[in-house]
């Protein structure tokens, strides 16, 4: 099997951005159906994967996971993109799944806007597994890269201190949208994945809509996860996953020592951490066995 493995697998919601996830794949399809077929070749082939659960009244979480199985029945249903490019949401996703999904991950995705993710655990699993990680400076993706090395995760996006300054420029009028994903925008609202589904555009325009409201770019009335500002970054490190898996021997390289440089995250460690910076204790070693006499 040639095609990269992408996966996103954990809780569905805003702040985890699996709507950038959905807004890439469109750029991809729309990027590999418009190309000759001799530069289809030369695309890195990849099988995107989505797995998770939304809370049951979060309706913009359940309306993401439904434009993300639309866009994998049109890419899926695509005889000129199918060859480069497919995607599969796999429901119910639980520690079952994960046992088989997270040791075939080639790459996944922990790409939520800085500053929102405490610290996050599923990265951590994946690249004890020796999957690479795409991903913001957020929770542990930045301890994990300390450790792995920057070659093995391929970082975008803005830094947490840099989000307030965004948002004021934004309420300034100055927050552009990137003409690629403006095409993903009028793929969206001119119905390609609404399958003519008149009541699942609405909701997909619902989404975009509020994106495209760039003055209100950090709030709940706009692009409250700055979506918009960090897609060019987001492409410019799929881009160069893509560069780098089709040097097997670097991608084999990264991940061999991903798998072994995640020492740090055992639970022995962090036990241990926590028992002497948090709450202050000492080791208490178990006393040796006495021996009786005869």
């Amino acid at each position: 099997v040639d095609s990269m493995f992408d996966c996103q697998f954990k809780r569905i919601h805003e702040y985890k951005r699996q709507l950038m996830n959905c807004l890439f794949l469109i750029h991809r399809y729309l990027t590999i159906k418009e190309a000759p077929p001799a530069e289809r070749a030369k695309i890195q082939s990849r099988t995107a994967f989505m797995g998770g659960k939304a809370a049951p009244g979060y309706k913009n979480a359940k309306t993401i996971i439904k434009l993300f199985t639309s866009i994998a029945w049109v890419i899926n249903d695509d005889p000129d993109v199918a060859p480069y490019l497919r995607a599969a949401f796999l429901p119910n996703y639980g520690v079952s799944m994960a046992q088989v999904v997270i040791p075939a991950s080639d790459l996944s995705e922990h790409i939520s806007v800085a500053g929102t993710e405490a610290s996050g655990t599923g990265n951590m699993k994946f690249a004890m597994n020796g999957g690479l990680l795409i991903g913001t400076m957020d929770g542990a993706n930045i301890e994990i890269r300390e450790e792995c090395g920057e070659d093995a995760v391929f970082i975008f996006g803005c830094r947490e201190d840099e989000v307030p300054d965004i948002q004021e420029r934004a309420r300034n009028g100055d927050y552009p949208v990137d003409p690629r994903l403006w095409k993903v925008f009028e793929a969206i609202w001119n119905g390609l994945f609404s399958i003519g589904d008149s009541e699942a555009h609405a909701q997909f325009c619902g989404l975009i809509d509020k994106l495209s409201n760039t003055r209100a770019a950090g709030t709940w009335e706009g692009d409250r996860y700055l979506l918009v500002h960090d897609f060019p970054s987001y492409l410019a490190a799929q881009e160069e996953a893509d560069r780098t898996y089709q040097d097997q021997k670097k991608w084999c390289r990264l991940s061999i020592q991903t798998s072994c440089s995640m020492a740090k995250f055992s639970t022995d460690r962090t036990i241990s951490q926590y028992a002497e910076v948090i709450w202050g204790l000492e080791r208490a070693p178990r006393p040796a066995p006495v021996r009786r006499a005869g």
